[in-house]
């Protein structure tokens, strides 16, 4: 497999992305974000079309914890919202996910910023729970542009007041 950030002649990376000095290449599939564990090169690409696009509104995603790997779990299209989102996060297991939070400031103007949502339920498992808080920081880093982070343990932690009242 090629990998989507091979540097060119001239230094810079065929895929736009920026050289960052943590981005470790596993297997030509994976970047290495911590020790142990691997991200998956779908989930920058996803999050950088969400980013730079626009052609998404949120990504989820999950750690395989037999793999040691960060995947993409969901991929909400354009014409979805925040409440799709937290649909999509489930209540017995954590999660990542980045939200794509548009909204009109106070002078008029179409402003958007990006937030990053550690999801850690109460009812999860122990392991999981130690797994996702350990590995979070290192996903932060591969997810150039986040703006904002939430870490939430129950739905009325990151309700749709709570992120606009972050972002104005």
């Amino acid at each position: 497999m090629a990998m989507a950030y091979k540097m060119a002649s001239t230094g810079s990376l065929l895929s736009g992305l920026k050289a960052q000095p943590w981005l470790t290449p596993l297997r030509g599939c994976c970047l290495q974000a911590t020790d142990g564990l691997s991200v998956k090169e779908e989930c920058q690409r996803w999050f950088m079309e969400m980013k730079w696009k626009k052609v998404h509104r949120f990504v989820v995603f999950k750690i395989d914890e037999r793999s040691r790997a960060v995947l993409v779990d969901k991929v909400g299209g354009p014409g979805e919202g925040y409440d799709e989102l937290v649909a999509a996060l489930p209540g017995d297991d954590c999660r990542y996910a980045v939200f794509d939070f548009d909204f009109v400031t106070v002078d008029n103007c179409q402003k958007s910023k990006i937030f990053f949502i550690a999801w850690s339920p109460t009812a999860s498992r122990i392991r999981a729970k130690i797994l996702y808080a350990t590995s979070k920081q290192g996903l932060r880093r591969l997810l150039d542009g986040v703006h904002y982070e939430v870490q939430a343990t129950d739905p009325s932690e990151m309700g749709f007041d709570v992120i606009r009242g972050r972002a104005q």
